[in-house]
């Protein structure tokens, strides 16, 4: 229900026995407003607008109605039209953040994976730059019994946390318990952390078995010392993982059961998804599930453990960041779906479409299509569910945050459906309800105090950017894809204020790489071409591209006329150097867009992307390591380097 409207009303269908219609509301806060409306006795309507207060507050609220004998109830939401601006962004402010791939940080303590504890470093520094938001890929939780399934974008469930984000040696008692010394004193332990530590890229194996070691020793010391054991008395601590268990309720503990059944049937040789479990432990209802997990209660309490640690970390460095002068908060990415063989499906599989998969038609991303291998939401079941498992999504993802990036934010008007077995061209449109959708985002985003960015991109439908201007989510708006019709890039000035700007994304090669053409070397080392035509179209294409970017900086005063030669000497043998890289990023925060994004890989000199779409296992997805340390990024002055250049090109308004 729109917030704004100053006579709300909702359509009934009418039994035709009914003279009254009695009404009564009970509001989020536990308070109640009734009240009935009188129907004509000799002409009773079949269906009718029942007129609603106009008083009732922002929230979820439960509508009860009775007539002629028969009773129904609804859930009531009341929704602002427009999301929350924090004041950085809604007075015409222009901020700038900093994005990173945080499994890729490279840090003097990590094992292999970056961390929380990086995270916080991060979002100090870049707060202390002048940075107003760190953006992080998602960190929903994925499969914990089986590390090797890693793409943040394909979750197992994206309201919970990626364990192996933890930094086990800031878990409370790591330095006190003997059994952890004794652990980390093994020639096993010395070896595995060494090779995780060595590795170019990430071994997600090495990595999850050194964590999950480590945190089951301190999950027996937490239950033994601070949730009671032997004494009975539950600590402050304790008392804080109690409460964040009850908080997250049914949906942690689902969570919680179904990484303690994934680990016993993957121990048990019954394959990655749960559709090949036996028959009853598909169904979380079955008598057979809650015996599991009364039987195994205290695994299931260690994954519930696994998540309290990881929000604790996370809250952590949400809090670094805030200390040191991160304005607006860090920026999370909440991924478009689920994996179909994870614990989001499991428990409630009804929610799901088994028999298609999303994706997106053939774009200029890939000239194929893809196939992201996600289970769809059926938006009918969504609808009778009362939208509840997108509120609980979108709720979970804004949690510490004070921005969400909604990846493929069409989603929320239509997603591309894929039939198993038939490849991404035969795929077609579903429509989802927008109004409804977007109108939570809303309701959500002000109550959270977190910012919206929608990430558009792609085959985006007439008027749906201006629908997402309208109520306020930020456009994201990449550099390489923002073109007038003749395919000039479009000069600072005109990039709209409502947007987040940058120079590429994850699934796009970096600066470097654009310029060298990595990507496309990548896609013909590959075979990733239907045709020799399409690989001549696109390095054409490319090199129109070097050339028009290079006119775009001089004309912008960005770069010399004399230096067009410095860095396209030809056209198959271009020069790359942060000269130029400076002057992208000069060029973008001249924008007038509110929100202007560097990605760390770039900072870096990073060549290398860290997704090629349309691949799996052909290219190095999700694993590529910065080649230079957190410290080394932080020593060598690279950021508060680049922050003077943005503050150069983007002051902030007089009075501020």
């Amino acid at each position: 229900m729109a917030a704004e409207n100053p006579s709300p009303s909702i359509q009934l269908c009418v039994p035709r026995a009914a003279r009254e219609i009695v009404w009564s509301i009970r509001r989020e806060d536990g308070g109640e407003q009734t009240g009935s409306q009188t129907l004509d006795r000799a002409a009773p309507p079949t269906s009718m607008a029942l007129a609603l207060p106009a008083s009732l507050p922002l929230g979820y609220h439960r509508l009860h109605l009775e007539a002629g004998g028969m009773a129904a109830e609804a859930q009531l939401i009341v929704a602002p039209p427009r999301c929350y601006l924090p004041p950085q962004l809604a007075e015409g402010d222009r901020a700038w953040g900093l994005t990173c791939q945080l499994y890729g940080v490279h840090s003097a303590h990590d094992w292999g994976i970056g961390d929380f504890t990086d995270l916080a470093e991060i979002a100090a520094t870049a707060g202390a730059c002048g940075a107003a938001v760190v953006g992080v890929n998602p960190l929903h939780a994925l499969c914990a019994a089986e590390p090797l399934h890693y793409s943040p974008y394909s979750p197992s469930s994206r309201s919970w946390l990626d364990f192996l984000y933890i930094d086990a040696t800031a878990v409370p008692g790591f330095a006190e318990d003997e059994t952890v010394h004794q652990l980390m004193q093994s020639q096993w332990f010395g070896a595995t952390h060494w090779a995780a530590r060595s590795a170019q890229l990430i071994d997600y194996g090495a990595v999850g078995v050194l964590k999950r070691r480590v945190l089951e020793a301190l999950y027996r010391r937490f239950r033994e010392r601070d949730l009671g054991g032997a004494r009975g008395e539950v600590s402050e601590l304790g008392q804080s993982f109690r409460q964040f268990q009850q908080e997250g309720g049914q949906s942690l503990a689902d969570l919680a059961v179904f990484e303690a059944l994934h680990e016993q049937n993957c121990n048990e040789q019954r394959g990655f998804s749960w559709r090949n479990w036996p028959a009853p432990l598909r169904d979380r209802f079955s008598p057979e599930v809650a015996a599991f997990a009364e039987t195994h209660r205290e695994r299931v309490e260690f994954f519930q453990y696994l998540q309290w640690l990881s929000d604790r970390q996370l809250a952590a460095a949400a809090a670094a960041g805030r200390a040191a002068g991160l304005k607006i908060g860090l920026y999370r990415d909440l991924a478009v779906g689920a994996d179909p063989n994870g614990a989001e499906a499991w428990a409630d599989p009804e929610l799901v479409t088994p028999a298609a998969s999303i994706g997106a038609p053939p774009d200029v991303l890939n000239r194929a299509g893809q196939n992201w291998g996600l289970a769809p939401v059926n938006p009918r079941v969504l609808r009778a569910q009362g939208f509840a498992p997108f509120i609980a999504c979108v709720r979970a993802n804004m949690r510490h945050a004070g921005v969400l990036r909604i990846d493929h934010v069409m989603s929320l008007y239509r997603l591309y459906w894929i039939p198993n077995g038939m490849p991404p061209t035969h795929g077609a449109y579903v429509k989802y309800p927008l109004d409804e959708l977007l109108r939570i985002v809303a309701l959500e985003s002000q109550r959270q105090r977190c910012a919206v960015v929608g990430e558009d991109l792609g085959t985006v439908p007439a008027g749906f950017r201006e629908r997402m201007r309208a109520a306020n989510v930020l456009s994201y708006r990449i550099m390489v894809f923002e073109r007038r019709e003749d395919g000039r890039f479009v000069p600072p000035g005109e990039y709209p204020p409502l947007a987040a700007a940058s120079a590429a994304t994850h699934d796009l090669a970096t600066l470097e790489g654009f310029w060298l053409g990595r990507d496309i070397a990548w896609r013909r080392r590959l075979n990733l071409y239907p045709d020799q035509a399409a690989e001549l179209a696109d390095a054409a294409d490319r090199r129109r591209d070097r050339r028009m970017l290079l006119e775009a900086l001089i004309a912008e005063g960005l770069l010399g006329e004399n230096e067009r030669a410095r860095f396209l000497p030809s056209d198959d043998e271009p020069v790359f150097d942060s000269a130029l890289a400076d002057a992208v990023q000069r060029y973008l925060a001249r924008s007038r867009a509110g929100l202007m994004l560097v990605q760390i890989e770039d900072l870096c000199g990073e060549a290398e992307q860290a997704n090629l779409p349309g691949t799996i296992d052909t290219h190095p997805n999700w694993r590529r390591r910065l080649g230079r340390t957190l410290e080394e990024i932080i020593e060598s002055g690279e950021l508060r380097r680049l922050a003077a250049l943005i503050a150069a090109e983007r002051p902030p308004p007089i009075g501020r």
